[in-house]
């Protein structure tokens, strides 16, 4: 189930950068050749770069990427090092619940209930923000995943 995941966030990352790198060659390019710049591209690159950062530390988290200080770990073996990283596991688990997850669904239920809209894409501010709790729930599987996997 994990490497279907995987391959799911892998792939929505993928499109998320084509669009985004899409999106920003088309800013240049209207702003610089046809001396016409074009009003949604900023406003579309900040929502994007607001996905692709919140899906792929999720995504890092999935395959063991992300930013970490392993000097402790690296010295420590067995049930000690185990027992480590159940302990960080369920502090990325509790963060990533409650700010992400819990702080999420309540900034997208608000947005959408005082109905903000983005000024150049007039799309509710809501969806952009739904990133924050779908990525926070990919973040507490992978650290389910990693506390009761059965190959570490």
């Amino acid at each position: 189930m994990k490497e279907k995941i995987d391959k799911a966030l892998g792939f929505l990352l993928i499109i998320l950068m084509i669009v985004l790198v899409l999106d920003v060659v088309w800013q240049v390019a209207a702003r610089y050749l046809v001396k016409s710049p074009s009003s949604f591209t900023d406003e579309l690159a900040r929502f994007l770069l607001i996905w692709v950062g919140l899906f792929g530390s999720a995504y890092a988290l999935g395959k063991k990427r992300h930013l970490a200080i392993d000097l402790l770990p690296s010295k420590l073996t067995g049930t000690k090092k185990k027992n480590l990283l159940i302990f960080i596991n369920v502090i990325v688990i509790l963060f990533a619940f409650s700010v992400l997850v819990i702080g999420g669904i309540r900034l997208v239920y608000i947005t959408l209930s005082l109905n903000q809209i983005s000024p150049a894409l007039g799309i509710p501010l809501g969806y952009i923000y739904l990133s924050l709790p779908l990525s926070g729930l990919f973040m507490v599987y992978y650290g389910l995943h990693d506390i009761f996997d059965k190959k570490q």
